[in-house]
Order: structure tokens, then C-alpha cells, then sequence
């Protein structure tokens, strides 16, 4: 064999196990598997399966008292291969308990005495149990629940609502907004079994798809807004205010349902002593709710599906002197359109979105609780974050206390194509910049360039910040970049598909890239999110010959970025190369470019965009 066969052929073999590697994959995974409840091609295994139950929750509340009173039954149905003896639940509300574990300082008027179980039943049979001061809490059944079948579980509880509102809490004296305030059943998965975490305040949620009715007992003069559509406007409305909630539905425009005049005049709900607002929602991993009596309601609609003409509702709920909510139904709408649209391209899947001006800047299924900005375009920023949580962890119900990059990071790449659209590229590059990237890239804290696919439960502090959101985002960037906007919208969209209304993990996002674009991203998917790389691309030499420059690239953080490459000619023009991913498959180190069409050049630079390089020193290269 000559010389130059062989070098052929080794350079075929190189290129063979670059292309073929393979992800670390944990032995938790692993099982899944060998159980076929996964797949290695990201879709779900012949032998998926995940539990599920329906929750009819009664809650009575009587502002300015802080007290929740609330009833439930829950009729769980375990779905597993396996008969569990024990059933886990998650009391999220004691964290606010004095000496509870949490990720960050306790003020006064966040401490209460956490959720008390006033009474239990399993099957209608009453049963004692001890009161948890943790957020899990283990009830051992009579009968043990077997596969295929359903126990029915009742609680009684109540529990003082926070002085200090966050993402749950009281935020003013008769204005509250309740999240995680039920007993639930903890996820029961495939791969792990009952999740166990504790919740320390600063992770996220992990839910199963449930059904839930639940009715809000407040007294007359409070509106209530929640997740669900509401089944009895006409029982809680005047019907002036019914007429004008409905009308709502179907209107282009911004209807203002209340506002600080028909508050003053105490007319707009039903006179009763006390009103039952009443709600429904199916297949949905959680809910939440809103009350007050003093805070301006407005709504409008927008089509989310043009093929059908289904449309959302989008409804604002704030105080007087919150001016930039007074934007928020058009804020609202325009984020429905243009994520049902452009990206992900997946119409709305809910009835409605309510924002409500809280502290939180936090997202719920059909539900935002977004501050107050003096600044409108913050305000808008931040609600399409928050919408754009819809499709990442609503739609798919992703662990987000695990692995909190599979949506935050894709909240906030989208809240970056959004923002395009609504500032233009060069602002809203700008803004990104700013906000998401620029810490990462210019501090060389070793936590920033911890992998990504890092238990997010097991981080903390700036590690896991930036992991979560501006890392993760531009890798999922960065891929878009590689692929074109077709066959990247094809494979998110297929993705998307196959695990809308289940639990995907990492793997099977990764997996099912690969699959759907026929090709094996491991390689890119590996030093993004599995290796302690970082950006740092540096031109190492240019070569010129006619019209022909030959760049030699090396990539010194070993991250697969797309980067600019920006030749100046002598005469003091310009003319950029993009450069996508695809540069680093075959060599992930070194890059070499020939850029056609150029002469008299004076020097060549990089430019990552939101890309951004940690160290600009070696970007440039003089002829």
C-alpha cells in the first residue's frame, strides 16, 4: 500500500471515530435502555410509561387573614411496572418553615410555620400521620398499589401565606398569589423512581401531567384569576363583567374588564356574602392562582393556530401604578403569535395566559408573575421569557430540578430570537450579550465552565446560572447556526413531538437531533454540554496567494462556536465569512478556512457575536 493510500485511510478512520463517539451515558440511563422505556434513537421506548393522577382541590381563603384553607382528593394511578408500598409527596411550602435547607437567606416575613395535614384518608379509610417539617414526605399505603391500578387519596390542610411574596406569597395585604400550595404526589419515572430532591427555594419543578378541578372561595369584591378556564363566570360576575370577559375571547383589541372605578364601586363580582370561582384544566403539570380586590383586570385574544383559528386568551391582572402592565395583554399576544409561528412554531397549547404584577418574574402553566419595570421594553423582555416557559418544561414535562438547562437555556435562546424581532439584530445582539453571555466568557471563575449536563440540583450559585440559561442557550444557538433554520426547526419540532406531555431527559433531546437530522451530533453535543470547554478561538496564521487566503483557526476552549471571520482590505473596507460549527467536526482543535475573492488584505479578525471569546488578544492577524 503506498504512502498516500494510508495516510488516506488513517485519515478516514480518524474521521470515522470522531464522527461515531459516544456520550457519557449515567447507569441510571443505562437501565432504561435495557428496560426499552427509552430509546437511542430520543424517542420514547416500546415499554414507556408514567403515572398520572386528578386532583378536585377546594381552597377558602378570606383576605386580609393570610390563612389557606384547602381540601383535596387525589385519585393516583400508578402506571409503573412496579407494586409501590409507599407513596412519595412533595410539601414544597416548607421551605418557608424556620431551619428548613435553602440555597439562599430567609427574611422575617418569608418564615411561616410551612403546610399542616389537618386529616388524611386513603380509600375513604382515615389514617394518622405525622407532620413532615421537610419538602417530601412519605405515606406508607394499607394496600399496596399495584400496576394498572388507582388508590384515592383525601387531605385537609391550611397553611399561612408568606408576608414576603416571591414566587408564591402574599404581595400586597389583599392581593395573593398561591403556587405550589397542595399536597402532590412526587414524580414516579422510569429512570430514577420517586424523586426525592428537596427543594431549597432556588431550583425549579419536576410534575407529573395531572387533571385538576379546584374552586376558590373568597369573599365578594375579589377577582380571582387561575390556571384552567373558568367554569361559572356568570355565577361570580356581574353579568356586565361576564358580557365584557367573554367578549375578551374573541376580540383583537384590549378590553379593559375593570378598572379602578368599577373596583371603587364594588359592583363587579356577584354580591354573596362569599363567591366559589370554579376552574378546570386537563393533562397540565401544575396550576396556580390569583386574587385581589383592588387590582385592574384587562384582556384580549390572539389566533395561535391559523390552520384552525383557535384562538388564546391573554388577560393582565395588576395595581394602578404598575404603568408598564397597562402594555402587558399586547405584550402577551405579540409573544403567543410569535412563538406559535417563528420558533418553536408549535401553536400555543393553552386556552390563555394570565399576567399578574407580583415579584417574581417567574413562569406557571397559563400563568406569569412578572415585577414591575419602569423600563417597557424590560417589561416585554422579561414576560416573553417567562411565556416562552410554555413549551419548556409546560408542554414537555422536563425535570427542571435536575436538569434545568433542557428549558431555561431554551427559554432564553428563544427570548433571543424574539428579541430580533422586536428590537432588531445589532439591540438585541447587544442586549444578549449583556445580560446572558458576557459574564461567562470575561470571568475565569473555574465554577463558569463546569459541564453543563451537571445535575443542576447538586449546583449552586454562579455555576448554576449560568449553566441554566446563557451557556446552555447558545449552544442550542450554535446548533441553529450549524444546521439552517429548516432542518434545525425540523428536529426541534420532532423532538418536541415525541415528547409533548412526557419527561424527556438530556439523552433523548440530544438522541433525537441525531436521529431526525440523520446525523451523529455527539461530537457537538459532547464539548457543549458534557466537557469543561469554554470559547476561545484564536487566528494562528493567514496565508495569501492570488485571490485566495487561507486561515488557520485554532480553537484553544475546545468549544465548537460559530465565529465570524472579518477580512479588511487595505483601501479600508470590509467583508465577513460567517462560520458555522461544522468548521470544528473533523478536528475539533484546528480549523482550517479558505476564504476565496480576496486580495490586498491588511488584517483578519474574529468577531463570535453572542458568541462572545474569552480572550480577544489573539482575534486578529496582521498581514
Amino acid at each position: 500500500m503506498n504512502q498516500k493510500l494510508m495516510l488516506l485511510l488513517l485519515l478516514s478512520v480518524g474521521m470515522y471515530y470522531v464522527n461515531a463517539q459516544e456520550l457519557y451515558i449515567p447507569r441510571d440511563v443505562k437501565k432504561a435502555y435495557q428496560n426499552n422505556t427509552r430509546s437511542k434513537t430520543g424517542a420514547p421506548g416500546s415499554a414507556y410509561w408514567q403515572n398520572r393522577a386528578v386532583y378536585d382541590i377546594d381552597l377558602k381563603i378570606d383576605p386580609p387573614n393570610r390563612t389557606v384553607y384547602g381540601a383535596e382528593t387525589i385519585t393516583y394511578t400508578n402506571n409503573s411496572p412496579d407494586t409501590l408500598d409507599v407513596l412519595m409527596f412533595k410539601l414544597f411550602l416548607n421551605n418557608h418553615r424556620p431551619g428548613a435547607i435553602r440555597q439562599g437567606m430567609a427574611y422575617p416575613d418569608y418564615l411561616t410555620e410551612g403546610i399542616h395535614i389537618d386529616s388524611f384518608a386513603e380509600n375513604g379509610t382515615p389514617k394518622k400521620i405525622k407532620e413532615s417539617r421537610g419538602t417530601n414526605k412519605g405515606i406508607k399505603l394499607a394496600q399496596p398499589l399495584a400496576p394498572n391500578s388507582s388508590v384515592e387519596l383525601a387531605f385537609n390542610w391550611h397553611y399561612d401565606m408568606s408576608v414576603q411574596s416571591g414566587r408564591e406569597g402574599a404581595i400586597d395585604s389583599t392581593t395573593f398569589f398561591l403556587a405550589y400550595f397542595f399536597p402532590r404526589v412526587s414524580v414516579y419515572d422510569d429512570y430514577r423512581g420517586w424523586d426525592l430532591m428537596t427543594f431549597t427555594g432556588a431550583q425549579e419543578f419536576y410534575n407529573d401531567f395531572n387533571d385538576y378541578t379546584f374552586s376558590v372561595t373568597v369573599p365578594k369584591n375579589f377577582i380571582v384569576w387561575a390556571t384552567g378556564d373558568l367554569q361559572n363566570p356568570d355565577e361570580v360576575l356581574q353579568p356586565k363583567y361576564a358580557k365584557l370577559l367573554k367578549e375578551s375571547m374573541s376580540s383583537d383589541e384590549v378590553i379593559k374588564i375593570a378598572g379602578q372605578e368599577d373596583l371603587k364601586a364594588k359592583q363587579i363580582t356577584a354580591q354573596n356574602e362569599t363567591n366559589t370561582w370554579k376552574w378546570a384544566t386537563k393533562n397540565i403539570t401544575d396550576i396556580a392562582i390569583a386574587l385581589s380586590d383592588h387590582y385592574n383586570w384587562d384582556a384580549g385574544s390572539v389566533v395561535v393556530d391559523k390552520t384552525t383559528g383557535r384562538r388564546a386568551s391573554v388577560q393582565a391582572a395588576y395595581d394602578e401604578a404598575s404603568e408598564d402592565f397597562k402594555e402587558m395583554v399586547n405584550f402577551g399576544k405579540h409573544s403567543l403569535d410569535w412563538f406559535s409561528n417563528n420558533y418553536p412554531a408549535v401553536p400555543y397549547p393553552f386556552s390563555k395566559s394570565t399576567i399578574v404584577r407580583g415579584f417574581a418574574d417567574m413562569e406557571y402553566p397559563m400563568m406569569v408573575n412578572d415585577s414591575s419595570f419602569p423600563n417597557l421594553e424590560f417589561t416585554r423582555f422579561v414576560v416573553e421569557h417567562e411565556i416562552a416557559h410554555t413549551y419548556f418544561p409546560f408542554y414537555m414535562g422536563i425535570n427542571e430540578t435536575r436538569f434545568g438547562f433542557m428549558d431555561e437555556g431554551w427559554a432564553t435562546a428563544l427570548e433571543y430570537l424574539i428579541g430580533i424581532e422586536d428590537l432588531g439584530k445589532e439591540k438585541a445582539t447587544k442586549n444578549f450579550k449583556q445580560f446572558r453571555t458576557q459574564r461567562w466568557a470575561n470571568d475565569d471563575n473555574m465554577e463558569q465552565d463546569l459541564p453543563i449536563i451537571l445535575p443542576t440540583n447538586s449546583l449552586t450559585g454562579v455555576a448554576m446560572g449560568v449553566n441554566e440559561y446563557g451557556k446552555a442557550a447558545i449552544g442550542y444557538l450554535a446548533m441553529k447556526d450549524m444546521l439552517g433554520d429548516e432542518l434545525f426547526s425540523k428536529a426541534l419540532k420532532g423532538y418536541m413531538d415525541r415528547w409533548n406531555g412526557k419527561h424527556p431527559i438530556p439523552w433523548d433531546f440530544f438522541y433525537s437531533f441525531n436521529d431526525i437530522t440523520g446525523e451523529n451530533l455527539n461530537w457537538f453535543w459532547d464539548s457543549w454540554y458534557f466537557s469543561h470547554a469554554y470559547i476561545d478561538i484564536a487566528i494562528t496564521d493567514v496565508t495569501t496567494k492570488k485571490k485566495t487566503a487561507t486561515v488557520v483557526l485554532e480553537n484553544l476552549g475546545g468549544m465548537p462556536a460559530p465565529v465570524d471571520v472579518i477580512v479588511t482590505f487595505k483601501d479600508g473596507t470590509n467583508k465577513v465569512f460567517h462560520q458555522t460549527p461544522r468548521i470544528w467536526e473533523s478536528n475539533i482543535n484546528k480549523a482550517i478556512i479558505t476564504l476565496e475573492g480576496v486580495k490586498n488584505i491588511e488584517k483578519v479578525s474574529l468577531d463570535g457575536s453572542i458568541w462572545m471569546d474569552a480572550d480577544t488578544s489573539n482575534d486578529s492577524f496582521k498581514l
